[in-house]
């Protein structure tokens, strides 16, 4: 009961209009301004589907079915992106503290823990993990608990990631890692008392423009996607597209077999 109650409640906190947490100066959620006014910043839903990315907020996004085709093109780009620029937003990195230190090396610990049954993905296919786009080919794939991304809107448990994340070998998969996640409306101050910003760098995916249904085939990508020239609204509306200040949510990335704290929270595997 207690959990259906706080399903109930934060669902219709996602819904209230205007309903929104503070932004702090200078991130993503305060330069998009006037351009997400009237959104709804909502937590993840469960019973998501299953072609959903890890972190999308659908309450603000509102995809509908012949947008899913654009939703894959911005996977496969965001695969190969490094570092912050017009389409990701990364986190600055504070200054450390041994406490942070340990922090960091306890979140790991619990990480380890908690997914070491999951080096067999049939285990963790058969507990409710579910692939994302698995005919893409990616150099990771996200296998993903929705429930845990519920979840995650609520408390943090290093033990239990929204995704887990997989290597494809001739006989299946390989578990390399793990990503957390956060609803996009999060402050930098709540990633840095998850995962601290000493450590790691959270990033968010933004400015996406997507060309009209009838323009896919025939679209020019160096313009849209997100890797596109195109990074402003007017630009994208000039361009006949559909603009979005931000697409999923906050993500991070850990991969705790790794050998250093720089390499267990980098943005991509270390090969």
């Amino acid at each position: 009961m207690v959990v259906g109650a706080i399903f109930v409640v934060t669902v219709l906190l996602a819904a209230m209009p205007g309903h929104n947490a503070p932004v702090q100066a200078g991130s993503p959620q305060a330069q998009q301004g006037s351009s997400q006014q009237g959104s709804q910043q909502g937590f993840w839903q469960p019973g998501s589907a299953a072609q959903e990315m890890p972190g999308m907020d659908r309450n603000h996004i509102n995809m509908d079915a012949d947008e899913k085709s654009a939703e894959k093109a911005a996977v496969a780009d965001m695969n190969h992106m490094q570092g912050s620029s017009a389409h990701i937003y990364m986190t600055a990195m504070r200054q450390q503290t041994p406490a942070d230190v340990q922090r960091a090396n306890e979140i790991v610990a619990q990480l380890r823990s908690g997914i070491e049954k999951y080096k067999d993905y049939h285990v963790a296919l058969n507990e409710g993990y579910r692939i994302f786009l698995p005919n893409l080919a990616q150099p990771e794939y996200h296998f993903t608990n929705y429930t845990n991304g519920f979840m995650a809107s609520l408390r943090f448990d290093p033990s239990q990631p929204t995704s887990l994340l997989y290597r494809r070998t001739a006989d299946g998969y390989e578990l390399l890692g793990a990503m957390y996640t956060m609803p996009k409306r999060a402050t930098e101050d709540q990633l840095n008392e998850r995962v601290p910003l000493s450590i790691a760098m959270w990033h968010l995916h933004t400015n996406l423009c997507v060309p009209r249904r009838d323009q896919r085939q025939t679209a020019d990508w160096s313009k849209f996607g997100l890797k596109g020239s195109i990074t402003t609204e007017d630009a994208c509306n000039a361009a006949s597209g559909k603009f979005y200040p931000s697409i999923f949510g906050w993500m991070v990335h850990v991969y705790p077999y790794e050998d250093s704290l720089d390499k267990i929270f980098a943005m991509h595997h270390h090969d």
